[in-house]
């Protein structure tokens, strides 16, 4: 376990809270995919550190060998052998779409924002605290991070798949656009070749 004084873990956790949220500015902003794959593993390098921090290194390990070492290298070597010419602008034009979807989902996180600090977060730690000769029977992490999972942090986790569901709905929607474009400056091409 990492002990840190209160003043040190303080800049430790204000410096990997400010590399989450510019790697994520970064994934979400940058118009070159692989760009944004390399902010992807930046962001997952930070929350890795930031559990570690925290004293989970259970979920530290993780985060590290799941993300890191397999979804986010995926994610790069895919991108690079697409091959697909990328544009020379780092940022995107916005369209009327993109800044009506900005307006949607800055309207969502404010409603979570407003929801999360109206919750009364001390009877939910007076339930806990009742369940805590439950949690005392759990001898690993990994028995604890279950048991917590599907009992106080239950509705963040299901929160987690709903986004994770959005995300995954999200990008068949655009592989399906690309896949339209691509079929029509096929046809196009075949058709000026005819020509």
């Amino acid at each position: 376990m990492i002990e840190l004084s209160e003043p040190l873990h303080k800049t430790v956790f204000f410096l990997l809270e400010i590399g989450l949220i510019l790697g994520s500015l970064g994934v979400v902003l940058l118009n070159n995919i692989v760009y944004s794959a390399f902010f992807l593993g930046l962001v997952f390098i930070c929350l890795s550190l930031l559990y570690l921090s925290l004293n989970a290194d259970f979920l530290a390990a993780a985060q590290i060998l799941i993300y890191v070492g397999a979804v986010n290298v995926l994610i790069v070597f895919a991108v690079m052998l697409i091959n697909k010419p990328q544009s020379l602008k780092i940022f995107p034009i916005w369209t009327i779409t993109d800044k009506i979807t900005f307006i949607i989902c800055l309207s969502i996180f404010f409603l979570l924002v407003t929801i999360t600090l109206n919750i009364p977060w001390s009877k939910i730690f007076l339930i806990a605290q009742e369940n805590k000769n439950l949690e005392s029977i759990f001898i690993t992490n990994v028995e604890r991070i279950g048991y917590l999972l599907l009992t106080q942090f239950l509705l963040p986790f299901e929160f987690l798949s709903i986004i994770l569901l959005i995300a995954l709905i999200g990008a068949i929607v655009i592989a399906h656009r690309e896949k339209i474009t691509e079929i029509k400056e096929i046809k196009f091409y075949k058709l000026k070749k005819k020509l």
